[in-house]
């Protein structure tokens, strides 16, 4: 029988006392330690219902960010001599200027580094069919960035930003239309160009095959997606990373009322693929029922190729 415990004496419960109070003192210093931002949580909180939520990137889904208000304003202004109408074909130069529902500039410091960069944009045409992904630049002024790019056709493009406040590190998102070319169409507007459901690219000797585990793809439902890529004469395909991993997908739906920003679900997104046979996998949600187009952004041997999959989601 083991002899009764016994109480713990002064010095024993001074050591206790001490190391607690080092502990508190350690877990002050690090709370209030400098971040290098001068925004707070609440600068990111939208008000009103209808409003966009910080977002999971361990769960992606399709983000509505046409028809819910953001916490943070963007605009854009011509920049570099840029004046007068876009014309397809030639680079036009902005400045964006980011801003918080208050009126805060949005600075560099201010927001994580996500896969490389701190501000994506994705860029796309009415007619989905010209898709680019830019990284703007912090310019001089706080709030303000500067980027470039080179619309391909006419109509209203539309600017998707997307990035990671510091104080949140969850995902936020804008967005705002450019017009390109003399076509006059107001800003809402959206031509409908029908494309028929193609799950598999062949260009320039390679075979790009998106596979989602189950058919047909169905609304709220979430879906496994595999991206198979082969030679189609044989031979090893030179996948290279590409802003942190070996593929970046993002889905716009039919009147790009929002997107889904996709990543590969390995637990090492640096891990090299099969070198003749890469495979990647992806998940995704989508919520309503409808036409879409998954666009693949690859590095094949040093050259970056933007890959199209259409596909219709049903109820």
């Amino acid at each position: 029988m083991s002899p009764p415990a016994q109480p713990l004496g002064r010095r024993a419960w001074r050591q206790i006392l001490w190391i607690t109070v080092g502990a508190l003192a350690l877990f002050l210093v690090f709370r209030w330690l400098p971040t290098g931002t001068n925004l707070s949580h609440m600068d990111f909180r939208a008000t009103g219902g209808n409003s966009i939520e910080f977002c999971d990137p361990l769960n992606p889904q399709f983000i509505p960010v046409v028809a819910v208000k953001s916490p943070v304003t963007m605009t854009l202004a011509p920049a570099g001599g840029t004046a007068g109408p876009l014309v397809p074909g030639r680079e036009a130069r902005f400045t964006l200027t980011l801003k918080t529902a208050s009126g805060k500039p949005i600075a560099p410091e201010d927001l994580l580094v996500t896969h490389t960069r701190r501000l994506h944009l994705l860029i796309i045409d009415p007619w989905l069919n010209d898709y680019q992904h830019v990284h703007p630049e912090p310019a001089a002024r706080a709030g303000d960035w500067t980027f470039a790019f080179t619309p391909r056709r006419e109509g209203v493009y539309r600017v998707f930003a997307d990035f990671t406040p510091a104080v949140t590190a969850r995902g936020l998102y804008a967005a705002t239309d450019v017009p390109v070319g003399r076509s006059g169409l107001p800003a809402g507007f959206t031509m409908v160009l029908r494309h028929e459901p193609s799950w598999v690219v062949e260009r320039d000797g390679l075979r790009f095959a998106l596979v989602p585990a189950v058919q047909p793809v169905r609304a709220r439902q979430p879906v496994d997606l595999k991206l198979l890529i082969t030679r189609t004469g044989g031979g090893a395909v030179a996948l290279r990373p590409v802003m942190g991993a070996f593929a970046h997908l993002v889905a716009f739906d039919e009147a790009r009322s929002g997107f889904a920003h996709l990543h590969p679900t390995a637990t090492d997104p640096l891990q090299p693929p099969d070198a003749v046979k890469p495979e990647l996998t992806f998940k995704i949600t989508i919520p309503n029922a409808g036409s879409y187009v998954i666009w693949t952004q690859l590095d094949v041997g040093g050259r970056e190729t933007f890959v199209p999959f259409w596909f219709d989601v049903e109820p």
